[in-house]
C-alpha cells in the first residue's frame, strides 16, 4: 500500500467524527465550588423584563460542554414570572428552595412550595409566576443550550425590554415565546 494513502486514509478515519455530528468530550479532571449566595461566573445576573430576579451561575455550560447548566434564582417579583415559553432541545428542572410558585406545564398547573420540585420536559409549553412576596429556586437544564446567554443579555439591557424585545432575545437564545404570563387569581 502506498503510504501517503495510508496516511491520508487514517487522516481522514480519524476526521470522521467531526463530520458526522460527533463531538469530542474534554472531561474536566478538577472540581469546583460554587459558594452560597455568589454567582461564579457572572456575579448576580439582575434580569429586566420579564422579572426583576437575582439569578447565580452556579454550574455554567462552558463548565459541562453544554451538557448541563444550574442556577440559583432569588425571587423577588411576587406576581411575575416567565411568558408561556418552549425550549426545543432542553428539559428543565425546578426545586423551591424558599417561598411558593405556580407552574403551567402544557394544560397542567401546578403549584409549589418549598421542598417541591417540578418537571418541564422540552418542546412542551410552560411558564411560571412568583406566588410568595420573596422566593428562591435551584433551576436545572439538560443540555444547557442558551439560557446563560438569556439572563446575561436581559441583564445588560440599558431599559426595560418591551414584550416584542423579550420575545426576540427569547428567540435568539433557543427559546420560543408562545403565550401570556400566568396571571394569579
Amino acid at each position: 500500500m502506498n503510504r501517503n494513502r495510508f496516511i491520508a486514509g487514517i487522516l481522514s478515519l480519524a476526521a470522521l467524527p467531526a463530520f458526522a455530528g460527533i463531538r469530542k468530550t474534554v472531561q474536566r479532571t478538577k472540581g469546583f465550588k460554587a459558594s452560597a449566595g455568589e454567582g461564579r461566573l457572572h456575579g448576580h445576573i439582575k434580569l429586566k423584563g420579564v422579572n426583576a430576579n437575582v439569578l447565580d451561575v452556579k454550574i455554567s455550560g462552558s463548565d459541562t460542554e453544554g451538557d448541563l447548566a444550574i442556577f440559583e434564582q432569588t425571587s423577588l417579583s411576587q406576581g411575575r414570572g416567565t411568558p408561556l415559553h418552549v425550549h426545543p432541545s432542553q428539559d428543565e428542572v425546578f426545586y423551591v428552595l424558599e417561598g411558593a410558585y405556580v407552574f403551567q406545564v402544557g394544560d397542567e398547573r401546578f403549584q409549589l412550595k418549598v421542598g417541591d420540585s417540578i418537571f418541564l420536559p422540552r418542546k412542551v409549553p410552560h411558564a411560571w409566576t412568583q406566588v410568595a412576596e420573596t422566593g428562591k429556586m435551584i433551576v436545572i437544564l439538560q443540555p444547557a443550550g442558551k439560557l446563560e446567554n438569556f439572563f446575561v443579555t436581559m441583564s445588560g439591557m440599558d431599559h426595560e425590554p418591551s414584550k416584542e424585545e423579550i420575545a426576540a432575545t427569547f428567540s435568539a437564545n433557543q427559546m420560543q415565546v408562545v403565550g401570556p404570563p400566568i396571571k394569579l387569581e
